[in-house]
């Protein structure tokens, strides 16, 4: 992200625009240590929730300033990532911190946002023309990926919640995926940051390749070790599901 300022603009103007910048790179590269940091460490120890938690607000603030400064570049593809990387981060966050079997608000209005998100996609891709930096395709992709998200959080609320290894698992692939958002918008978005040789080199894939491998290991390890325990507690009084360890 390239902030254009003009010659005539006033010393304040600059002096926000470099600090908006600063911002959001130092945002999306904690955010990409600390998420490197928590994949790796033990599930549940204090090293994985620090760097979660440090994971949590970088992404954030790096998200919401891309999302809130892309509009004025003229991207209409940017500012919906930044807005899907910071809903994944949030829900993300949420379903760890709200209590197992339960949903509320948040989650609806989460909910609301991905199928805005949706709509908002649909509606640029019938406007775009192959032409464009980003052609309706790229729309419609992502459009499907989010309504995906959206879908899953509409099954989860019309269920009452998730308890158990489906807890952890959406968890798990929202953090992977916003943290996989955040390196493809370094090493593929940035690519003029890195030496000419490496441009448009299958190495500038490597990194998101690693963080989507590493959302399938532990996918396959919450399931494998905690079995299937998807649904709530039943409403008519039924048992409880036992909560895993992290």
């Amino acid at each position: 992200m390239i902030l254009q300022i003009g010659p005539e603009s006033s010393t304040l103007i600059r002096a926000a625009a470099a600090t908006i910048l600063l911002l959001h790179i130092s945002g999306g590269m904690v955010g990409l240590v600390s998420g490197a940091v928590a994949l790796i460490a033990r599930k549940g120890g204090g090293l994985h929730r620090f760097a979660g938690h440090v994971f949590f607000v970088s992404m954030l603030v790096m998200s919401a300033i891309g999302a809130g400064v892309s509009p004025f570049l003229h991207k209409r593809l940017d500012p919906l990532v930044g807005a899907f990387t910071f809903y994944l981060v949030a829900t993300a966050w949420a379903t760890v911190r709200r209590k197992a079997g339960t949903t509320g608000r948040f989650e609806i209005g989460a909910c609301a946002m991905a199928f805005a998100i949706v709509a908002a996609s649909v509606t640029f891709g019938l406007q775009a023309s192959p032409a464009d930096d980003n052609p309706p395709t790229a729309y419609y992709v992502f459009a499907a990926l989010v309504a995906l998200a959206a879908l899953l959080d509409l099954k989860m609320i019309l269920r009452g919640g998730l308890c158990g290894a489906a807890r952890i698992a959406r968890h798990l692939w929202r953090m992977c995926l916003a943290l996989g958002i955040a390196a493809s918008s370094l090493f593929l978005g940035q690519q003029q940051l890195f030496p000419a040789s490496l441009r448009g080199s299958f190495l500038l894939f490597v990194p998101e390749i690693i963080v989507l491998g590493a959302m399938a290991f532990w996918l396959l390890r919450v399931r494998s070790t905690h079995g299937r325990s998807t649904r709530a507690p039943l409403r008519g009084g039924g048992a409880v599901p036992s909560e895993p360890a992290s």
